[in-house]
C-alpha cells in the first residue's frame, strides 16, 4: 500500500473518522486501532513478514523490562547484548548475508579459485532497516537510564510499527514519540490543516517531480553510453532531483498524515539542496538517521572529544556505515566514502559548524558567496549520487568516464522543457518556503484566502496532469 495509491486514499481517512470519531474518548481505544491499522497497513506488503515485526517488538519489549529490573550488571548486560545482537543478526541475514557470500565468491575467483557458495535469496522485509533502529533506540535508552522501561505493550508495540514512518521513516526515538502515545490526544484543527498541505506537498514531489525524473533518469541510466557526457550530466541532476522528492515527499506525507492524527514526528528533511557545505547538508538531508548514527554511535566512539585522528576515524566510521544501511552494494560504500571525503577539509579546518543558520535568512536572495556555496555543495553531492543510483561499480565508473569527454561541451540529447519548468517551479517554491518547516508552511499562513486556494487548485492541476502511474518508493527497498 503505496502513499501514492488509491488504497491509502481510503485507508487513511477511514482510520481518522474512527480515531477521532469514534475512539475519541478513550486512549487505549486509540492506541488499538493504531497498533490494528498499522499491523494491516503492513501486511499488505507481505503478511509473513509481519511475525518478523511482532518478533522484534516482543524481543525488545521482554529484554527492555528485564533491562529495567535486573540488579546485577551482568543480567542488565546480558538482556542488552541479547537484544542488539539478535536484532543485528536478522538485519544482516536478510539484507547482508547474500551480499558478503557473493562478493568473497567474487574475490576468490579474482584469485583463480573457484568457490561454490550457499546464498538465501529471500525477499528484503520492507522496511526492516527503520523499525530495527526504533528498536535499537529504545533499548539502549532503557539501558543508559535515559528513559523507563515501558510497561505497556500495545502504546511500546505502537512506537515501533506506526503506520505513518514504519517502512520509511522518520526514524523515530523513544523519547520523544512514546509520551505522545502515552497521553491523551484532542483534535487540534491547525495541526490538522498543516498536516493537509504537507500530504499535498509530499504529493507533489513523489507524483510530479520524483516520478516524472525518474522516468528520463531510468533511460540516461540503463544505457549511458549511448549518450553526450552533456546528457549523462542531466541524468544525474534528474536522479538528484528524483531521490530528494522521492524520499522528502514520503517523509511530508508521513508528517502529514501523522498531524491528522494530533502526533509530530521528527523532521527528516530540512531544504539540504541550500546547503553551503557538506555538514551543513547532512544536518539537513535524512535528520532522524543522520542524528541516530551521532548519538548511538559517533558519540560513544569518542565524537569530536578526542583528537584528530580520533575525529577522522569516528567520521569515516559513521558515514561509511550509513552507505551500507542503504544497501548491499559496493556502489553505497563508496557513495559514503566520497561524503567522508567531502567532510574531511571541513573537519580539520574546525568549519563544519559554520552554518547552522538557513541561508539568506530573512533575505529574498542569497549573496554571491552563498550562491557559489550552494553551487558547489550541489555538484559535488549530485556526483556522490551516480554511485548511489547504479548497479555496480563498474557501470558508475562507466557513467562517470561518459561524462569527461568532449561531448560534455555539446547540447543534451535529453532536456524534457516541461520537466525542467516544473524542477525550477519546484526550486522556487521551495525557496520561498524554506524558513518554515516544510515549503507549503508558508503559503499555508498567507493572509489572502483566494490567493491560498488559487494555489492549492494549481498543485492539484500538476498532480492530475503530470501524475504517472502509481510508483514505488526509492527507501523501500532499505
Amino acid at each position: 500500500m503505496f502513499f501514492n495509491s488509491f488504497p491509502f486514499a481510503v485507508f487513511a481517512p477511514i482510520v481518522f473518522l474512527l480515531y477521532w470519531f469514534v475512539f475519541q474518548k478513550s486512549l487505549k481505544a486509540q492506541n488499538i486501532l493504531l497498533l490494528v491499522a498499522s499491523y494491516f497497513f503492513y501486511s499488505c506488503w507481505d503478511w509473513r513478514f509481519v511475525f518478523l515485526l511482532l518478533f522484534s517488538t516482543v524481543l525488545d519489549y521482554f529484554s527492555g523490562l528485564q533491562i529495567e529490573k535486573s540488579t546485577d550488571i551482568r543480567d542488565r548486560k546480558f538482556w542488552f547484548y541479547a537484544s542488539i545482537g539478535i536484532n543485528l543478526s536478522f538485519l544482516a541475514v536478510f539484507k547482508y548475508f547474500d551480499f558478503f557470500v557473493l562478493s568473497f565468491q567474487s574475490l576468490f575467483l579474482k584469485c583463480g579459485f573457484s568457490v561454490d557458495v550457499f546464498t538465501l535469496n529471500i525477499i528484503l522485509p520492507v522496511g526492516i532497516s527503520f523499525y530495527t533502529f526504533h528498536g535499537l533506540s529504545y533499548v539502549i535508552d532503557v539501558y543508559k537510564k535515559r528513559i523507563a522501561v515501558e510497561k505497556n505493550f500495545v502504546e511500546y508495540a505502537v512506537f515501533v510499527a506506526y503506520f505513518p514512518l514504519l517502512v520509511a521513516g522518520p526514524i523515530e526515538r523513544a523519547t520523544h514519540l512514546l509520551p505522545q502515545i502515552k497521553v491523551k490526544r484532542n483534535f487540534n484543527y491547525d495541526l490538522a490543516i498543516s498536516g493537509l498541505y504537507q500530504i499535498l506537498w509530499g504529493l507533489f514531489k513523489k507524483i510530479v517531480i520524483a516520478d516524472n525524473c525518474a522516468h528520463f533518469t531510468n533511460i540516461i541510466f540503463n544505457d549511458p553510453s549511448q549518450y553526450s557526457g552533456s546528457t549523462l550530466v542531466v541524468g544525474a541532476l534528474f536522479f538528484s532531483f528524483q531521490i530528494y522528492g522521492d524520499f522528502s515527499g514520503y517523509s511530508d506525507i508521513a508528517l502529514g498524515t501523522s498531524r491528522l492524527l494530533g502526533i509530530e514526528l521528527l523532521k527528516n528533511f530540512a531544504f539540504p539542496y541550500f546547503s553551503r557545505d557538506i555538514a551543513e547538508f547532512w544536518r539537513r538531508w535524512h535528520i532522524s538517521l543522520s542524528s541516530w548514527f551521532k548519538d548511538y554511535l559517533y558519540i560513544p566512539l569518542g565524537g569530536s572529544k578526542g583528537g584528530k585522528w580520533m575525529q577522522i576515524r569516528n567520521t569515516f566510521i559513521i558515514f561509511l556505515l550509513s552507505g551500507f544501511w542503504h544497501g548491499a552494494n559496493w556502489t553505497f560504500f563508496i557513495w559514503g566514502f566520497l561524503n567522508a571525503l567531502y567532510f574531511l577539509p571541513l573537519l580539520l579546518t574546525n568549519k563544519n559548524r559554520t552554518n547552522l543558520e538557513i541561508v539568506a535568512k530573512n533575505r529574498w536572495l542569497p549573496n554571491f558567496k552563498e550562491s557559489c556555496q550552494m553551487i558547489v555543495t550541489f555538484g559535488l553531492t549530485a556526483f556522490a549520487w551516480i554511485f548511489f543510483r547504479a548497479d555496480s561499480v563498474a557501470s558508475a565508473s562507466h557513467y562517470i568516464k561518459g561524462i569527461f569527454t568532449k561531448s560534455l561541451f555539446s547540447l543534451p540529447e535529453i532536456r524534457p522543457t516541461f520537466l525542467i519548468l516544473l524542477v525550477l517551479f519546484f526550486i522556487i517554491i521551495e525557496w520561498l518556503g524554506r524558513e518554515g518547516n516544510f515549503a507549503l508552511d508558508s503559503f499555508r499562513k498567507q493572509g489572502n484566502r483566494w490567493f491560498r486556494w488559487s494555489f492549492m487548485m494549481l498543485i492539484l492541476v500538476l498532480l492530475f496532469v503530470f501524475g504517472k502511474e502509481e510508483q514505488q518508493f526509492i527507501y523501500f527497498q532499505f
